[in-house]
Formats: structure tokens, sequence, C-alpha cells
């Protein structure tokens, strides 16, 4: 099936999205793995623990990474919705709900660095705790991300797979793309939930190949979208303007 007329929303859409996908993406990458990451100490909860104490201003910023991503990834889905509406109205919602859910659990994340420096605050109050316990629920509360970005993974997984169907079925973007998103996007929710039930699952496939096929799909269709838009040479469009 193919759909002759792209309107100007949709066009519109497809900008906002391009821009959206990309901030997105590099919003988190920077709060992961240029502020946050390289604070951790891996097997040592206090020396975490003073890389945190000691870089706060480091943390917040993170956590305000964090919180724009997932404002981002509103604007991404609504953007989306925009997009796909016009092809399947119930699928386009629904991918638009499953990454809203997404984004809902990235919300988390901020509270847990949050409350990670005010175990850490030397409060008043928190004077009747020991030092390494601090140290310890302050660990307790990072690693409090990573359960929920996993918990988080099927819904996103879901809301890439609906929208690689929906860029197949129309034709907006090539269909090599489409199907690539498609078949990365379904792995990506098969290996989230094997690991939900199976932590180890890591140790047979890296938990980065979990997410980077999809990752990488959605990166390429907010270049494409950003560039060239929704594409202007679909055949159903050719045989259009040849009427």
């Amino acid at each position: 099936m193919t759909f002759d007329t792209i309107d100007n929303s949709q066009q519109t859409a497809a900008k906002v999205a391009g821009w959206s996908g990309l901030f997105s993406f590099a919003i988190v990458v920077f709060g992961n793995y240029m502020l946050l990451n390289p604070l951790f100490v891996s097997g040592d909860a206090a020396a975490t623990a003073h890389n945190l104490a000691a870089h706060q201003t480091q943390v917040r910023i993170a956590a305000v990474c964090f919180l724009t991503y997932s404002l981002s990834v509103i604007v991404l889905l609504s953007a989306l919705y925009v997009i796909f509406k016009p092809v399947n109205h119930g699928l386009a919602l629904i991918g638009a709900l499953f990454r809203l859910v997404f984004a809902w659990l990235w919300l988390l994340a901020p509270l847990n660095l949050l409350g990670a420096l005010r175990l850490l605050s030397n409060a008043t109050y928190l004077q009747v705790f020991e030092a390494d316990r601090l140290q310890a629920l302050a660990r307790l509360h990072l690693g409090a991300n990573f359960d929920d970005y996993y918990v988080g993974l099927p819904f996103f997984g879901l809301a890439a797979t609906v929208c690689a169907w929906l860029w197949l079925k129309s034709n907006y973007i090539p269909k090599g793309l489409a199907i690539l998103g498609v078949i990365s996007s379904v792995w990506c929710v098969l290996c989230a939930f094997v690991f939900l039930v199976f932590p180890t699952f890591n140790k047979i496939v890296n938990d980065y190949i979990f997410d980077s096929p999809m990752a990488l799909f959605e990166l390429i269709v907010s270049f494409w979208l950003l560039f060239r838009g929704l594409r202007p040479d679909a055949p159903n469009q050719t045989q259009a303007g040849a009427v």
C-alpha cells in the first residue's frame, strides 16, 4: 500500500522528528558517557561516592540532561504520531504510547541521581548512619538507573518496531532501511525480555548489542528526515506526478 499525499504538517513533523531524534541521542550520550560514567569506580562504592560528592554540579547537570532527554522523546513521539496518523491511526497511537512509557521511566533517572546526592550531603539527620552504609545506599540509587532503563527498553523497542513497520508500509523512507528497523527493533525487544528474566544473558550477548542496532537505525532515520524529509521520490508520488 502506498500513500499518495504528504501534507505540509507531515513534512514539518518530519523535520521536528529529525531534530528531536538527533538532539535526544546527543544529550543522553553526553549525560551518560561524558558526565556520569567517569565518576563510577567499578566495585568500589566508597570511591564512587567520593567522586559524586566532589563533582555534585556535574551530577546535577547529568540529571538535567536526562530530564531534557525525556522531554525530547515526548517531542519525538508527537512528531512521529503526526507523520504516521494518515498511515494507520491505531498503530501510530500505540507507538506513541509505548514511547511515552519509555520517556516516563527516564524521569526516574534524575530522581535517582538527586537521591544519591542527598545521601552524601552530610545532612544532620543522616549522621545516625555510618559513612560506608550511606555510600552503599548512594551506589544503590545509581544502580537503579540501570534497572529503570532495562524496564523501559522493551517499550522503546516495541515503539521502534511499530514505527519501523509503519515506515515500511508508508514507503516514506527507503524500504531497505525500514526493514533494518523492523529487524533491529524486534531483536531489541527479544533481548530486553530475555535479559529481564535471565540477568546473566548479557554474558552471552553483550548488553550493548541489545539496543545498538536499533539506536543506529533511529539515528539514520533522524538524519534522513532532517535532510531529505519524507521520501519525495516514492513510487506513488512519481505516478501521481506523471498523471
